[in-house]
Formats: C-alpha cells, sequence, structure tokens
C-alpha cells in the first residue's frame, strides 16, 4: 500500500513495509505539521509500555531502539532518496525513550519530559546542531536526537533531584 501523500518523497514510501511502519513512527511522521512532534507523542504509548520494566530492561530496550533506529531510519532514507525527511519520526521515539530512562511515574514528569526533548530536539544547541549538519545516514538522523534526549534526560534528572 503506497501512501496517499502529495509529497512524493513520502509517497516512495509503505506503511506495510516494518521498516517504514517504525521510521514513520507509526504513521504519526505523516502529520502535514510538525511531524516531529507527533512522532514524540506517538512514543508515549510505547513509553507506557515500558515505563512498569526494572530499569536494566528499560535501558536495554531503549538502547534496541536506538541501535535499530540506525538501520530504520538509514533504510528509509535510502529509500526516499532524501537525507533526514521530517516524515522519518523514530529518532523521535528513541529520544523520549531516552529521555524518560528513571523517570518518575505521573502525567507531570511525562509532560516535563516529552516538553524538555522537543525544546532540545527543535533548539539543538551545540553539539546537537554541529551533529546535525555534518553527520549523514542513519547515524547522523539518529545522533541528534539521541543527544537532545541525553540533555533533556539530565534536565529532567536534575528537577527531579531539587524539585520532586
Amino acid at each position: 500500500m503506497s501512501l496517499l501523500t502529495k509529497d512524493p518523497d513520502v509517497a516512495k514510501l509503505s506503511l506495510r513495509n516494518p521498516i517504514h511502519f517504525l521510521a514513520l513512527g507509526f504513521g504519526s511522521g505523516l502529520a502535514a505539521k510538525a511531524p516531529g512532534t507527533f512522532g514524540t507523542l506517538a512514543a508515549i504509548p510505547l513509553y507506557l509500555l515500558m515505563m512498569p520494566l526494572s530499569l536494566p530492561w528499560y535501558i536495554g530496550l531503549t538502547l534496541l531502539s536506538v541501535i535499530a533506529g540506525f538501520y530504520i531510519c538509514d533504510k528509509a532514507s535510502k529509500d526516499m532518496g532524501v537525507h533526514d525527511h521530517g516524515a522519518i519520526v523514530w529518532d523521535e521515539v528513541a529520544g523520549l525513550l531516552i529521555t524518560m530512562i528513571a523517570a518518575p511515574a505521573g502525567i507531570m514528569w511525562l509532560v516535563i519530559g516529552f516538553a524538555l526533548f522537543r525544546f532540545f530536539d527543535i533548539l539543538k544547541p551545540w553539539p546537537i546542531r554541529w551533529l546535525d549538519a555534518k553527520v549523514h545516514g542513519g547515524f547522523g538522523i539518529m545522533i541528534d536526537d539521541v543527544l537532545a534526549g541525553i540533555f533533556a534526560l539530565i534536565c529532567l534528572q536534575f528537577l527531579v533531584y531539587f524539585v520532586g
């Protein structure tokens, strides 16, 4: 099933292809506006499923999402013929999972983690912006969101320690 879209690059993908389905964040990357935000929103149910796991299992699955993301994003990017197309949002999924490592349970912490991740993903402070511009392929697509997730994780844990 090809995608019904006006974007000819996205039309090269298929939600029936598991790699494309994941790269598009379960379809959330097809949002006409702010696909990165919708991709991050699509990560929330995955996070909620993983939240009850022990910390080693959570970190292991998060690491797996990052490692798999190198391939997923690279393959979708090559299939589209475009580096880091906005519809590819698996990097946002992995970034939110990183942000939420060891986060306390509760909607407030999820909202704060979401906001922090989006802040760093959009602002792209150094070295995130530099890596985003200089590193290509699946690793390049993923690495800026991995770092945004790490920055957000540090800030979230700071808030948990000093405020929570």
